[in-house]
């Protein structure tokens, strides 16, 4: 079990302690260029799997760094996944979408534990770009043990932040996923750290 509070604080430090420091600022913006290319090229079929796997790839990639590091973000690193394994992140996705789907059709809990157990596939991805499909699946169910629970209660516990952001046309929410997607990278390096 990870203390969620020391999370949620370390990802606040990550990205600066303020939503208008620099740190937070980039972060937006990184998560505003993904979350749109996905939406655009979600729209095109399977040209979505193409490009939210290398998205998702870089995104991990931008956030992890920046928890290890406390540097600003290189924006355009965001689109690393493209240069990095390419076939290895489009798999990724595909196969994540793919499993989490058929644990669903079984019934909808196991869905929720799969992708909770899956989740962790990209940062590993990141840690380790030699890792194939297999590896990183594996990774992220090894360290999710015993952890899926606490992951699940850190994103309850943005239940607030979710509501106030969406008071503001839901723009308020680039600021909650930023805040969401620093959480998570410090989830994971506070996992891996534990194991």
């Amino acid at each position: 079990m990870f203390n969620r509070r020391e999370i949620k604080e370390r990802a606040k430090q990550q990205l600066g302690n303020s939503i208008f420091a620099n740190n937070w600022l980039f972060a937006l913006v990184v998560i505003l260029i993904s979350g749109a290319i996905s939406a655009v090229a979600g729209t095109a079929g399977i040209l979505a799997v193409l490009v939210t796997g290398p998205l998702a790839y870089g995104v991990a990639f931008l956030f992890l760094k920046q928890a290890r590091d406390g540097q600003k973000m290189v924006i355009t690193d965001v689109f690393k996944g493209f240069t990095d394994d390419f076939g290895g992140n489009v798999v990724l996705i595909l196969l994540e979408t793919i499993f989490v789907a058929l644990w669903t059709m079984l019934f909808i809990i196991p869905g929720i534990v799969k992708a909770y157990s899956y989740s962790m596939i990209f940062y590993i991805k990141a840690d380790h770009p030699e890792y194939d499909w297999h590896q990183c699946f594996d990774e992220s169910k090894r360290i999710t043990s015993g952890h899926k629970w606490d992951l699940f209660v850190l994103d309850l516990s943005f239940i607030g932040w979710l509501i106030v952001g969406s008071i503001c046309l839901g723009v308020g929410n680039l600021w909650v996923s930023a805040y969401m997607t620093a959480a998570k990278a410090q989830a994971y390096e506070a996992i891996k750290n534990a194991q």
